[in-house]
This record gives structure tokens, sequence and C-alpha cells, in this order.
């Protein structure tokens, strides 16, 4: 069956669509990539060997298979046996390829979207993806799912069934333009395998996918290992072909780092992620990477590098104040860390999309002035009049003008020495405590505390396991914490699950800081609702600069690219997309 080779946005060189077509492709702006001849994407090989097996390390342990719930302690591995109704390619900015779906199509004003699914598309019992299991994936989810998916999934006001293997659904406004891609990238469940199963608990029985890859072996807490369906009914297709090559993917759980990093060097985990300078410079020189058996590879990317920073709980009082937390940021010393700690490897972070053209580095366009104005009675005058960056210090990490500043911005605030501590009116003293979740955090922690100690303020550090760290996370039972919000290259929905006000009252998202900005909250629906890339990056650098000069973290550092320690056991292609290296198009060479 032959396809029009067109996807339906609405605005395509200043062409109005009268009606919605099918496509086997959507974009959120622009035109797709790849038409109908493409057989593959070009960062994966379409003559990939099959065979052999990936074992990766994780810190922490897990006690649940159950990917799509608050509750418990997930185990990672859930793209490799859930797949959703079109699959991303990462050598775009956010397009979507047919997967169980074969083609979407949306009207202009993509106040809905229509899927007709594939046939052949199975689940791992063998039995075809219907309508069904579609409708029953949406209500489960919007209703017991995370909270994104209920977020999400919510917006959708009603469903419909044109004809055979198709569902459309509408939504409950034609204001957010990124909804039709958001429910091609929802995961489909199995109602079927589902009925008398409580989806709400905690549970080592896999849910029912339809991915690439089956649970073949679970160790609670220490490891799981997934095997590959050969013949899998999308290996063929345009978004699958040249991946998903390893016979067996296996994670291994350890009780932290350098347990992790020793069972690298043995030869018991393939391939690590390697984020500290400091063991980048120093844990690698053993005999197998002297042999060459193992290589240090640095893979340059074009994505957002995100925002790594202490994130300052506002729900706390003592973080309420702006004035605050900027003074906070005064007790970093960010070239002494870097020269001293890490090797001069890292580059200062100042926005919440640097590395891309997203990111708010000069003063604001007409444009930004526009989306921002009707807020400026609520905002910082510098949103308007500055371009942010973090507070400079001169390397010798004494800090004596930076901490001069920070005890201004303090005393203003309502904060004064007493007996050598830092007191409110109320008598309250300053105090809070980080928490981590990585032993290699803790001497960043600790040259934070040690400053914040020449104010009068009392910082405790606790590093926490994997469970605490989720739970208190979940709940925001916690003062400070580092984290890294890792965007993409097109943002939309997930923004208001990062920053907007409503996310700030529920469990379980990422709005860690408890940000309420009505700004922001405006912002994030002209982000979802942009018309066009230019749209977008105006309403994303205004976001940013509102975000920038709120102080809700503290930003910290990023790397230009992905650093890989990996045994030489692995072929991958030439090309690495814009998102950088994907593991599912490696493959083991032969023995």
């Amino acid at each position: 069956m032959q396809y029009i080779a067109l996807v339906i946005l609405g605005l395509i060189g200043g062409l109005i669509f009268p009606q919605a077509q099918a496509a086997p492709a959507i974009a959120m702006h622009g035109a797709p990539k790849y038409n109908t001849a493409a057989t593959h994407f070009t960062y994966a090989n379409p003559d990939a060997p099959k065979g052999g097996r990936l074992v990766l390390g994780r810190v922490g342990s897990f006690d649940s298979l159950q990917h799509f719930i608050v509750r418990g302690a997930r185990v990672d591995g859930r793209r490799l046996t859930h797949q959703s109704l079109l699959a991303r390619a990462y050598d775009e900015p956010f397009t979507l390829y047919g997967l169980i779906a074969e083609d979407v199509s949306t009207p202009p004003d993509r106040s809905s979207v229509t899927f007709r699914l594939r046939q052949g598309a199975r689940f791992h019992d063998g039995s075809e993806i219907t309508v069904d299991d579609v409708i029953f994936s949406l209500e489960t989810l919007r209703t017991k799912g995370r909270p994104n998916h209920r977020y999400y999934y919510g917006q959708v006001a009603k469903i419909e069934r044109p004809g055979p293997r198709r569902v459309t659904f509408r939504f409950k406004n034609n204001q957010n333009r990124e909804l039709p891609l958001i429910m091609g990238m929802m995961p489909i469940l199995s109602r079927d395998s589902l009925q008398g199963r409580d989806f709400n608990r905690v549970s080592l029985t896999p849910l029912m996918g339809s991915g690439p890859y089956m649970v073949d072996k679970v160790d609670a807490g220490h490891s799981v290992q997934y095997r590959r369906i050969k013949n899998h009914w999308a290996e063929k297709l345009l978004s699958q072909r040249g991946q998903n090559n390893f016979d067996l993917v296996r994670y291994d759980y350890y009780r932290d780092d350098s347990a992790m990093l020793e069972a690298f060097k043995a030869g018991k985990v393939d391939l690590r992620g390697e984020t500290d300078p400091k063991l980048w410079a120093q844990a690698y020189d053993f005999p197998a990477q002297r042999r060459g058996d193992v290589k240090l590879m640095a893979f340059p990317h074009g994505r957002p590098a995100g925002m790594y920073a202490i994130a300052l709980n506002t729900r706390r009082p003592i973080f309420q104040d702006r004035r605050v937390r900027a003074a906070l940021a005064y007790a970093i010393d960010f070239k002494w860390l870097n020269k001293t700690l890490f090797h001069g490897a890292y580059k200062r972070t100042r926005s919440y999309f640097e590395n891309s053209e997203l990111a708010a580095t000069k003063l604001p366009s007409p444009g930004e002035i526009a989306l921002l104005a009707p807020f400026r009675g609520d905002l910082a005058e510098e949103v308007f009049t500055k371009v942010y960056a973090p507070p400079e210090a001169d390397g010798s990490g004494r800090l004596r003008g930076n901490l001069r500043t920070a005890r201004k911005l303090l005393s203003q605030a309502g904060w004064k020495i007493k007996d050598l501590k830092l007191v409110n009116d109320a008598g309250i003293r300053f105090q809070f405590e980080v928490m981590l979740i990585r032993r290699s955090n803790e001497k960043l922690a600790l040259h934070l505390a040690r400053n914040l100690e020449k104010l009068g303020i009392e910082v405790s550090i606790r590093t926490v396991d994997t469970a605490q760290y989720q739970q208190r996370t979940n709940t925001y039972d916690f003062d400070a914490m580092i984290y890294l919000w890792d965007p993409s290259l097109s943002p939309g929905n997930e923004q208001a699950f990062y920053w907007g006000t409503d996310a700030a009252g529920r469990e379980g998202t990422r709005n860690y800081p408890g940000i309420r900005v009505p700004a922001i909250d405006n912002l994030v629906a002209r982000i979802s609702d942009a018309a066009n890339r230019d749209d977008l990056v105006a309403a994303v650098r205004a976001m940013d600069r509102v975000l920038q000069w709120g102080h809700y973290v503290i930003p910290l550092f990023h790397l230009k690219a992905d650093r890989v320690a990996l045994w030489d056991r692995f072929g991958r292609p030439d090309l690495t997309p814009v998102y950088g290296f994907r593991l599912e198009t490696w493959w083991a060479k032969p023995n």
C-alpha cells in the first residue's frame, strides 16, 4: 500500500492544508527528514549483525518491573519491552515515524490526531495490538499512571473509532500543537493481560509488551536480563532497521559508583558513561586500557547540555526569598572547582538550554519582550534588562568579594549574624541539608558548605540510597539536591512537568524547586502551541530568562561531549546523531 509522503503541519512554506491526510511520519516543525523511499535512519547500519550481549551497570537497586507508576524503585530497560504508536528519530529535533501505527493524520489546527494501527503489530504473546488496547492504554495511564502521563493524556476530551484499526483522539482545545506527537509516544499496554491485575501494585512480574525484547531473567534488586525476540514484527521498519542488535541486554546493579567502576575494570560491565573528569583523567589507567582492550571515547553532540545544578526547594521557607537564593550562588568558586577537582574539563552552565540556539545568552529580542511584557510587574526587572551569568570568582577559593555580596543580599532579606550563626527576626537559624545520590558529588557539596559556613549558614550533607532518593524526590522531602534537567532540541509539554504551577503541587514531577510563576505557565503554553521554529525559540528563550533570574537553582557545569569508557567488543555506525550516540544501533563484534 502506498502512502502520501506528507506530514500535516498546519503551516509548511506558508501553505495551509485544507484537510488532514494520512502520512507515515509527523514533525513538530518543518518537514520530516526521511521520505517513503528511505529504508533506515542514517545513524543506523541496516546490515548490522545480530547476536552477542551488552552488559550495563546501574547504581542502586530495584523492586519493581512496573514502569508506569510512581511507587517502587523501577528497573531500567522499559524501552526494550514496550513500544509506542510512533518512534522518534534522534537526528531531528522532534519527528516521529511509524511503528505500531503505520500512519498518522491531524488537521491544520491540530485539534485531534488519528492513527491507523499496523497489521501484524503484536504483543509478546502473539496477540494483535488493537484499537481496544490503545484506548485502554490511554484510559489507564491518565487515571493510574505517572504524573506526566496523567497530565498529557488528561488533555484528551473524546475518543473515536472512525474505521478499522483507526483511533482518533480529540483534544480539549487546539492550543497545544505538540499533543499529536505526545499521543504518538504513548506506550501501548495489553488490555487482556492486565485484566484482574492491580495496575498500581509494585511487582516483579513483567507487564506484557510489544518491544523487541522480553524479560528473560530477574535477580531481584541485583540484575535483570532481556532477550531479543528473533524476527520481531517491527525490525524491518524504517524506524527500527539496524537497531536492537544484541541478543541479550543485561543491567547489573551495584551499591555505589565505585563498585560499578571496579566491575567495569574487571570486564563485568561492558560500557560506562563517565561524567566525572577526575575519574576520566585518573581511574582508567589499568592494564586492559593500556593494551587497547578498553577504549576511552568522546562523542560530540548537538543537544542542549541542560541544567546541572543544586536545586533549592522553595517549598521550604528559607528558600522562598529570591534574594536568599541569589546569595547562595556566590558561595561557588567554579574556577577553583574546575581546576582543583575536575582537571579543567567543564564549562560553566548559565542557561537551562545551554549549548543550543534555545539558550538566552543575549538581551531579549522584541518578540521575547512582547511575550514577557504582560507579566512585567511580577518578574525581576533583570529579565528585561540584563543577560544572566552566574557569579564569577578569581579561582583562589577564598571568595571574599563574593561572600560580601552574599552577606548584603541576605541582610536585605532579613537574615543577620547572631553568635556566629545566621538567623532571621524570628530567631530561626539558617540551616539546610543537601541530599546526594552519588558519593562523587560530596566534595562539591562540601565546597558549598564550607563557604556558606563563613556566612553563618549550617549545611549538612547526606548521601542516600536509590530507594530513599526516589521516595524523597517524589514527595519533595528535601531541602536542596543536585540534579540534571536534560531538555531536548524541541521543548514542549514536558516543560509544564518541569516548571509548571500544577506540577509544583503534584507528587512525582520534576518541578523540584516548587516553581509557581504565572509567566512560566503562560510561556510553556506558548512553547507547546508554537506554529513554527522561530516562535518556539522566542518562547523558550523568554522562559529561560524567567528561570535564570528566579535563582531557583545554583548552576554548575557541563561537558560538550559524551565521554564513554568501553571494552573493545562492539561495532557502531560511523554517524553520531545530533542527540548523541545511540546504543540501540551498536552491535557485538564477532569473537
